[in-house]
């Protein structure tokens, strides 16, 4: 080969190799802009879940309740699945339960809306249900865990502060034994003023069961076949005891509530009726004891309900409906006993929402 024969050979390689570079540069350039795209349209979808929730709010029937846009002040500290939440009207606090990897899996707020404090723990791997014990004197947060590693299918009691004081079944073993006591996947817990305690076991995993344990943590009663009869269930998802010494079971697989004697546990009654569309996941009473406060997650509804007075348990009767954002997800949900306050988990929409009563507004 020539001299230039070589130049003209050693040219064209050099722009050969331009251009497969400029191509590389190209693609690599497409690739990034897609990447970045698809993470803003993950971030767009969630905000705008989050700001529809805000605004896309319409009640019908009797209103009763108002959506308070300003609560929490830093909605920004939501950075998982909102799954649960409990308040303690008397200390003024909010605690919301949340799922996900590498995310605290309890804030705290206070009802002002100021954010207070994550819980760093490590003793919790999929928050379902959280309740609040004993206001009054000894507060403590109880929060069910239905994860399936080591610390999983339990019920654990926490201070005010994320200390854990104690655990209820056996850590990472699903089980229906009740001595020693097993879960499998425990939906939600409620504890009495009295110290007794009411646990629904069964979010979907082999246990239904509805149990009532003593304060020293004794079964005193149980109803736990699965199906669609008396006193049976197809995932409990949700307890509450009124003040008539009655137990409302949210029977979310059978869309319906049954209800209890909380002594003897004796069947009641049950209401399904209102129930057509989505199932009860939730139950929870207004201070005054006057209204059932339902989620019903598949269709974006808070339903309240009246709720009857001692006697029979008579038929269900919606009283007002508050219809939220498409794709919100209402799963569970607290109130505080003195303002009347209504907080609603949202699992969808990644957060926890405040609706006041329209008598203080």
């Amino acid at each position: 080969m020539t001299q230039t024969g070589s130049a003209v050979w050693i040219h064209r390689l050099l722009i050969s190799m331009r251009r497969r570079n400029y191509c590389c540069f190209i693609a690599v350039t497409m690739a990034i802009i897609v990447f970045i795209v698809f993470l803003l349209g993950i971030i767009s979808s969630h905000t705008s879940v989050a700001s529809r929730s805000k605004s896309d709010f319409k009640v019908s029937g009797k209103v009763l309740y108002k959506l308070d846009i300003s609560w929490p002040k830093n909605p920004e500290h939501f950075t998982g699945q909102v799954f649960g939440v409990a308040v303690n009207h008397l200390a003024g606090l909010v605690y919301v339960a949340q799922r996900g990897d590498n995310v605290p899996k309890v804030l705290v707020f206070s009802t002002d809306g100021e954010f207070l404090q994550a819980w760093n723990t490590s003793t919790l791997e999929m928050p379902h249900g959280i309740f609040l014990a004993n206001p009054s004197s000894d507060p403590s947060v109880w929060i069910t865990d239905v994860g399936d590693g080591p610390y999983g299918h339990t019920i654990k009691q926490y201070s005010p502060s994320g200390k854990l004081l104690q655990v209820l079944g056996s850590p990472g073993k699903a089980g229906s034994s009740l001595s020693p006591l097993q879960f499998d996947q425990p939906a939600e817990i409620f504890i009495h003023t009295s110290g007794e305690i009411y646990i629904v076991d069964g979010d979907g995993g082999l246990n239904n069961r509805l149990i009532k344990l003593s304060k020293d943590l004794q079964v005193l009663w149980m109803h736990g076949e699965k199906g669609q009869g008396l006193a049976q269930f197809y995932i409990p998802h949700s307890v509450a005891v009124d003040n008539y010494q009655r137990v409302w079971v949210a029977d979310r697989g059978n869309k319906r509530f049954q209800v209890f004697n909380s002594v003897t546990g004796d069947w009641l009654g049950s209401w399904g009726s209102c129930f057509k569309e989505d199932a009860p996941y939730s139950v929870r009473f207004t201070p005054d004891q006057k209204y059932m406060v339902v989620a019903q997650l598949n269709i974006n509804q808070v339903t309240l309900l009246e709720a009857p007075p001692v006697g029979i348990i008579g038929q269900c009767q919606v009283i007002s409906t508050m219809q939220l954002a498409e794709d919100v997800k209402p799963h569970l949900v607290d109130l505080d006993q003195r303002s009347g306050d209504l907080y609603v988990a949202e699992i969808g929409a990644d957060q926890a929402q405040r609706f006041v009563p329209v008598t203080r507004v």
